[in-house]
């Protein structure tokens, strides 16, 4: 990267520290004392459809809408957070990333207390609030946690360390909604995410008001640009979107495949839903070590391995894993493939955000903001192409629709590879 990206890809705000405190990047321990209310906030906002998925049955017994209906209305989150995610990115630039979040958390509460009262109605409500919630909650929250350190390398790490919570967070969230439903029900759990989140809105709401470090207004320190101008000034940053492609296209292939991975061991392997349950949290964990090591991996002075190469590898290894899983016959094999998966694509995870937070700057926000609606887009179209795949060819053609999507992917990474290498001095 040219000497003059580089300079525009500060933070703002940037304090004048020396040489030295600027290359540190503390530990993670360190780094998670400075960030754990934004940790915790970011876990809270992945909650509420957790709580949806785990009752659907009795939320569409409540709600006499029937599980198809209930479940069809989960997509209504994914296209709000489209719709929402890209609509409101540049603003997330433009304010106080405390008070954005304030602003999602706030949504998230609504939508809980209406999700609650379990009426068919509401809950499509629900869905339409939690998703427009979480696609200003999450960029916000990722732009906030990087900005709290000047230099790229802590930076990076500090947005990484929130995607590894939200990673930790859907590994455990099942489990840990369905104990306290034990003594209060599914309504008592939405009920709590309200109060949480009410409370954590209230937080950031107070702390946006507090002056930075250096005794300045968080705030730009020189005129943002227009609506539009933003999204053409980060179109112009080098790698910046074939990075947005690489999000989309990776999430696609990844979403797609655990859609019907449930399927493929049951009818490959005769697993049930309760042994399939070791898979499902083995797939987990590998993606939350994999986000977590990358994180840390990329976050060194001068990392041995350039954050463009590694997201390559991983993508390599991802297809090749995706690839051979549904072509075994065996399961000693299928498991660890399917762990490759995870860790491959939380690899790919971690470098993605790396280089976002690394390459845009002042304008993080507004790119963080568009890679989850593009991610959101991604979803739906791995599900809709593994479908199509799986009804032409079988678990063959899923291999094939999912793994273009990843090769497609490995193609744009060339591209960041490519736009690296040309913006060197």
């Amino acid at each position: 990267m040219s000497s003059e990206t580089k300079n525009s890809a500060a933070p703002v705000g940037a304090g004048a520290t020396s040489d030295a405190a600027a290359d540190a990047v503390p530990s993670d321990w360190r780094m998670t004392r400075v960030l754990w209310p934004f940790m915790l906030a970011s876990a809270v906002g992945l909650v509420p459809f957790t709580i949806y998925s785990t009752f659907l049955v009795p939320i569409a017994d409540a709600s006499d809408g029937g599980v198809a209906a209930l479940g069809q209305l989960r997509g209504l989150g994914g296209l709000a957070a489209l719709a929402v995610g890209t609509a409101l990115a540049p603003l997330i630039d433009r304010v106080r990333k405390e008070w954005a979040a304030a602003g999602g958390l706030a949504v998230l509460a609504l939508s809980a207390a209406l999700g609650a009262t379990g009426e068919f109605l509401l809950l499509a409500a629900f869905c339409l609030l939690v998703g427009a919630g979480t696609a200003v909650l999450n960029p916000a929250l990722t732009a906030a946690a990087a900005d709290r350190f000047d230099n790229d390398a802590a930076a990076g790490r500090a947005a990484t360390l929130i995607t590894a919570t939200q990673s930790l967070t859907a590994l455990l969230a099942a489990p840990l909604v369905a104990l306290p439903a034990v003594l209060w029900g599914w309504q008592g759990d939405l009920w709590a995410i309200a109060a949480v989140s009410s409370v954590l809105a209230l937080y950031f709401l107070l702390r946006g008001r507090r002056p930075r470090r250096t005794g300045k207004p968080e705030g730009p320190a020189e005129p943002q640009p227009g609506y539009l101008a933003s999204f053409k000034l980060l179109g112009a940053l080098p790698g910046v979107v074939p990075l947005l492609c690489v999000a989309m296209l990776r999430t696609a292939a990844f979403m797609g495949y655990l859609a019907y991975l449930a399927a493929f061991y049951d009818e490959r392997f005769g697993l049930d839903p309760g042994v399939f349950a070791v898979v499902w949290t083995l797939s987990g964990t590998s993606f939350f070590l994999g986000n977590l090591l990358a994180g840390r991996l990329l976050s060194a002075e001068r990392p041995k391995f350039p954050s463009e190469r590694l997201m390559a590898l991983a993508l390599l290894v991802a297809l090749a894993a995706l690839v051979g899983v549904f072509f075994t016959h065996s399961l000693l094999l299928a498991l660890p493939l399917t762990a490759l998966i995870g860790a491959g694509h939380a690899t790919v995870a971690a470098c993605v955000t790396t280089l976002l937070v690394r390459r845009c700057g002042s304008l993080r926000g507004t790119a963080l903001s568009i890679n989850a609606a593009g991610m959101s887009f991604g979803v739906f179209l791995g599900a809709g192409l593994g479908g199509v795949g799986l009804a032409l060819g079988g678990y063959p053609g899923t291999a094939a629709a999912l793994g273009a999507l990843t090769l497609a992917a490995l193609v744009c990474a060339r591209l960041v590879s490519r736009s690296s290498v040309s913006g060197k001095d």
